[in-house]
Order: structure tokens, then C-alpha cells, then sequence
């Protein structure tokens, strides 16, 4: 991938997008940075004093926490191996079970989300976490949009339930997988399945050094064109979408002439009507097209949108032809 050069301008897309709240619009600006009180002093926890606790060092606090998810986000941090150096210098790692079983008791300056949420538990956890967090970041599908799981979303989770397990009273979970946003202020979310490392790198020294992530808000399409790939849409007639997507990936599936499959969820515009009715003129049908905007980010709100159209569209035409 090309990635955005460090400190550069860039806008907040749909891969890194500020959120001020369960449904802030792009753009909105960040908080001032780690470190900084903003608005007074941060959470206070239930029982904690706020003098110094046991453990403590006088660096900002960096919490990372797992739901409903594969944990690839969380390796895709400690992937960063050398590049990790630095930020383990710059900050105190305060909870962060993938990687180390030692912890330190909250309030916390950055909490990093990966995950969605999926049982009441859920809930009431994340509404914890958020209390104990001067800020919170989520990464990843899940955490942004429900990630694979969210195509429990489009049916019935009671039938999922009896089919799967021999005592389905035993588990507890929600009828949808959502977001962490869907329940909790969430102050900066990245996409990606799983996200691209040097923007997860940027998004933590962003809160570090204050600034504004340097996330541009281009679509895979750019990637390709800065790679010289030929476009598989154009040239080989190849579902794909990419201009729909964020960039972030480096167009890896088209470079190997695959169709891109939104594993970056959406752009921050992106025109899902467009791009399907201009599959659906080269041969695909309203099916095809519901199983490719639903799939790793079918619970983001443009994905899911034109996948409800096209399976509306889909049952019209299946109910004309039983009608003639």
C-alpha cells in the first residue's frame, strides 16, 4: 500500500473517521490528545481514588480490549514488531491480554476497541470501558461495523440457535452485531479487516502528539491507479468493489486480478447504486450483487442499504415470474 506520509494532511474517511458520538458525521474533529484534560479531569472510577495507583507510570495509559472478533487486529499491533519500540517508549501498555497478562487498573488515556458487540454482557462491558477511557478508538470490521458476524443481521438468530446448539436456553446473545458507536461515544474508528499497520501506528501517535490522524479518504480505485494495475472491472469484466471501498488494503486483490471484496468497508462516499447498477448491466444478477455487499462489512449502513435494495429488487422479479 501506499501509505499516508507521516504528518501529511488528510481527510477522516470511512477507514478513519471521528466519531463524536453514536451517529456524528465525518470530520468531526478530535479531541485535543492524550495527556491533555479536556473538560476536566478524565472518568473517575467507581471505588478508585484518583491519586496514584499501584503500577503507575507517569506516561499516557494505552488499554486494548477484545469482543465478539478473531483478535487479527490485535496481531496486526503486536505485528508491528519494530515499529512497536517507539510507541512501548512513548507509552504505558496498562491492559493488554494478548500480549502480556500484566495489567494496570484504570482510568485509562487511549482505549482501543477490537471487536462488536453480541451479548448483554457485551453491553454493559463496553459501557464500563467507556466510562474508565479519556478516549476511545475502534479498530477493525467488527468494531466498526459488526464485521463478518453481522450477517446474523439479515436472519433469524432464534433458528441459528436451535440448529447449532443442543440447549439453545443456555446462551445469551442480541439479535444484531453492531458496533461498539451503536452503544458508546466512540472518538475515532479505523477499518480494515484487518487494519492496515502503519495507519493503526499513525491513529495512536495522532492522540500522542495531538494532531489528526493522517488517514487519506481515498477509494482502492487510487490504489490501483498508483500501483498502474488494470482496472479488473474494465478489462476482464470482474465484480469488483473497489470504488466503493477505502483504500488501505494496496488494492491487494486486484493486483492479482481478483475483484475487490470491501474488506475496508466503505468509502467515506461511496455510490453503491452506481457501481451496482453498472454490475448488474454487465451480467450480474441482484443475487450475485446481495452476497457482495454482504460480506465482511455488510453491517455498515451503505453496504447493508444497497444489499436490502438489491434482495427487494431480487424478490419482486422472483415473484413476477411466478405470477405469469
Amino acid at each position: 500500500m501506499s501509505a499516508p506520509e507521516s504528518g501529511a494532511p488528510g481527510a477522516a474517511g470511512a477507514a478513519g473517521r471521528a466519531v463524536g458520538g453514536t451517529s456524528a458525521p465525518a470530520g468531526t474533529s478530535l479531541p485535543a490528545g492524550i495527556g491533555a484534560q479536556q473538560g476536566g479531569a478524565p472518568p473517575a472510577l467507581s471505588g478508585v481514588s484518583s491519586g496514584a495507583r499501584a503500577g503507575r507510570t507517569d506516561k499516557p495509559t494505552l488499554a486494548v480490549w477484545k469482543f465478539a472478533s478473531c483478535d487479527g487486529c490485535q496481531l496486526t499491533l503486536l505485528d508491528c514488531e519494530e515499529a512497536l519500540l517507539p510507541l512501548a517508549g512513548a507509552v504505558q501498555i496498562a491492559y493488554f491480554l494478548e500480549a502480556t497478562r500484566a495489567t494496570v487498573e484504570g482510568p485509562y488515556d487511549l482505549s482501543i476497541i477490537e471487536g462488536s458487540i453480541t451479548t448483554p454482557h457485551d453491553v454493559e462491558r463496553i459501557a464500563q470501558i467507556r466510562a474508565r477511557s479519556r478516549f476511545m478508538v475502534s479498530i477493525g470490521a467488527c468494531a466498526t461495523a459488526g464485521g463478518i458476524q453481522a450477517l446474523r443481521n439479515f436472519a433469524n438468530v432464534d433458528e441459528f440457535m436451535a440448529i447449532v446448539y443442543a440447549t439453545p436456553a443456555y446462551i445469551s446473545t442480541l439479535r444484531e452485531s453492531t458496533p461498539p458507536s451503536a452503544h458508546v461515544r466512540i472518538d475515532y474508528e479505523l477499518q480494515g479487516c484487518p487494519p492496515n499497520p502503519d495507519q493503526l501506528l499513525d491513529v495512536i501517535a495522532a492522540f500522542l502528539q495531538q494532531r489528526r490522524p493522517a488517514i487519506a479518504a481515498d477509494s482502492v480505485c487510487m490504489e490501483c491507479k498508483r500501483r498502474g494495475n488494470v482496472c479488473v472491472m474494465v478489462a476482464h469484466g470482474t465484480p469488483c468493489l473497489g470504488p466503493n471501498t477505502h483504500a488501505g488494503c494496496g488494492a491487494l486483490c486486484p493486483t492479482y486480478h481478483r475483484g475487490c471484496y470491501g474488506c475496508f468497508g466503505p468509502m467515506e462516499t461511496p455510490n453503491t447504486a452506481s457501481l451496482a447498477g453498472w454490475l448488474h448491466g454487465h451480467g450480474q444478477g441482484n443475487h450475485e450483487l446481495v452476497r457482495l455487499y454482504r460480506s465482511i462489512y455488510a453491517g455498515s449502513p451503505r453496504f447493508r442499504a444497497e444489499s436490502e435494495a438489491r434482495a427487494q429488487e431480487s424478490g419482486r422479479a422472483r415473484g413476477g415470474e411466478r405470477s405469469r
